[in-house]
């Protein structure tokens, strides 16, 4: 197949399951972030001030203002305006994806780089796999989570060990609807270094951008629940500075360690060496213009890979890109799209939320049961209280140890042949339905066509061998492992790449 028939396909598969799901009712409870200590601009300057020599890195800029700490728990503002595919948003790279030539495709409601023409899907895969690919996140949500009900609010709307986190630590997280334990979205949840107006009590998450309304929608219900049954003050509010969004920016890859720190501000004292994966820190980059603005930085990613996700002033998202493009030079650093950013989180085992993940899949049918520690493994008491747990705490002893078990199970999947796409029809030797594929693609980095599918529980354990239905004819199926391509996350040791 073509190189431009390829871009055209897979942009057309992405946006299939990237389109904003409608919630049932709009709600207006999130109030907004703005920043403080010192006012920010929301244009970027001409020649923006210099800040101030320091020597630790200030985290002003992702600290909610003083007078909206103080706002009662049923605060209210008009909400955000929403992306709409009549309406597509764009983010702050807007324009360097224009000068780069990038072929834009709708997705999540917002005009996002598929690709560029420097280098194709594949190459541009095997590129972050082997140098450093920056990718623009920025249609991302990001939320600002506050206040003395914070940490207890967390713990009702997702099973992770929110208590847990020490400041600047961070994880996988899942919102989960009451009742059945339905997976609304899944996330990312920080404690950021500081926190803000009280210590420990200013969390960042960052949720998925096709269900950015849906989202929306049901924070602003499980705040007035929990403000209703006495839960502590929570406040919620979107990371954004006069009205436009924080920009979120990926690093990725071997090289990402080295090229962030040769782009630290020299008034930075970070060590990236030291600096070990699921870590946040704040930090500033060295710009043409000076010391950056401090800069929320997290050591991970969506691809496998060694990297870091930086949520930066909408004033500075572009400076930034180009600082650290810039800095690398382009034999170490690219720009990459949606279309390698597919695979690369494919080959590494993570979900995609409206292909792997919806509300009609619980934590441990999709394989996510690690993210619920031990002490909230129980009904008994108050560590069982998030939403679902009558329903998913029973489903983690299996049907043969009497527990309530699960009917499916989230696999992967090496197909032989032709590649399974998503919706292929998963069946046993007697050609029984047993399952579906959710995600599927030809792996760049191991040759093989891989896949992540749902199966019948018993059928999940590795080398358990099936078939697929690919235009009708079946094809050997072997379930495999994941992450399909080994993680290679800094967590000490030797160094990365």
């Amino acid at each position: 197949m073509s190189s431009s028939r390829t871009v055209v396909k897979l942009a057309r598969s992405l946006e299939r399951t990237a389109r904003p799901q409608a919630p049932t009712r709009q709600k207006r409870c999130l109030t907004t972030t703005t920043s403080s200590r010192p006012r920010l601009q929301t244009k970027p300057q001409a020649n923006p001030p210099i800040p101030k020599p320091h020597t630790t890195p200030r985290p002003s800029t992702h600290q909610p203002s003083r007078h909206q700490s103080t706002l009662p728990p049923s605060a209210t503002a008009q909400p955000p305006p929403f992306p709409t595919p009549q309406n597509p948003g764009k983010t702050a790279l807007h324009p360097l994806h224009l000068s780069h030539h990038a072929t834009l495709v709708p997705f999540a409601s917002f005009s996002m780089p598929v690709s560029y023409p420097s280098l194709s899907h594949p190459a541009s895969h095997a590129w972050t796999r082997s140098k450093a690919s920056l990718f623009d996140v920025g249609h991302m949500v990001q939320y600002h989570i506050s206040g003395p009900g914070a940490e207890g609010f967390l713990e009702r709307v997702t099973p992770m060990g929110i208590r847990e986190l020490g400041e600047g630590e961070g994880g996988l997280g899942v919102l989960l609807r009451d009742g059945e334990g339905g997976l609304v979205d899944d996330c990312l949840i920080t404690r950021l270094e500081g926190g803000g107006v009280e210590e420990g009590k200013l969390f960042y998450l960052v949720a998925n951008a096709g269900c950015r309304e849906k989202d929306y929608t049901f924070l602003c219900e499980e705040v007035e629940k929990w403000v209703g049954t006495g839960g502590a003050e929570v406040h919620v509010r979107h990371l954004q500075d006069g009205g436009e969004a924080y920009g979120l920016l990926a690093l990725q890859g071997p090289l990402a360690g080295e090229i962030l720190e040769e782009a630290l501000a020299k008034e930075c004292r970070v060590d990236v060496k030291t600096w070990y994966f699921g870590r946040a820190k704040h930090i500033t980059l060295a710009l043409g213009s000076g010391e950056s603005l401090p800069i929320v930085a997290s050591r991970g990613g969506y691809t496998g890979e060694d990297g870091f996700e930086l949520s930066v002033h909408p004033s500075q998202t572009l400076a930034v890109a180009e600082a650290l493009l810039d800095g690398a030079g382009e034999d170490r650093l690219r720009l990459a799209g949606l279309g390698a950013r597919d695979s690369l989180r494919l080959e590494a085992g993570m979900c995609l939320y409206g292909h792997d993940l919806d509300e009609s899949t619980t934590p441990v049918e999709a394989s996510l049961s690690w993210i619920i520690p031990k002490r909230r493994r129980t009904l008994e008491g108050s560590e069982g209280r998030f939403n679902g747990a009558e329903a998913i705490i029973p489903q983690l002893t299996p049907k043969s140890k009497g527990g309530a078990g699960v009917s499916k199970r989230r696999v992967g999947l090496i197909v032989q042949g032709a590649p399974a796409r998503e919706g292929a029809e998963v069946v046993d030797e007697a050609g029984g339905a047993v399952g579906t594929v959710t995600s599927g693609c030809p792996s760049p980095t191991l040759g093989k066509n891989i896949a992540m599918a749902y199966v019948k529980d018993g059928l999940h354990k590795i080398g358990t061998e099936l078939q697929v239905l690919v235009r009708g004819k079946k094809r050997k199926a072997v379930v495999t492992k994941m992450p399909f391509v080994p993680s290679r996350y800094w967590k000490g040791g030797a160094t990365p790449g």
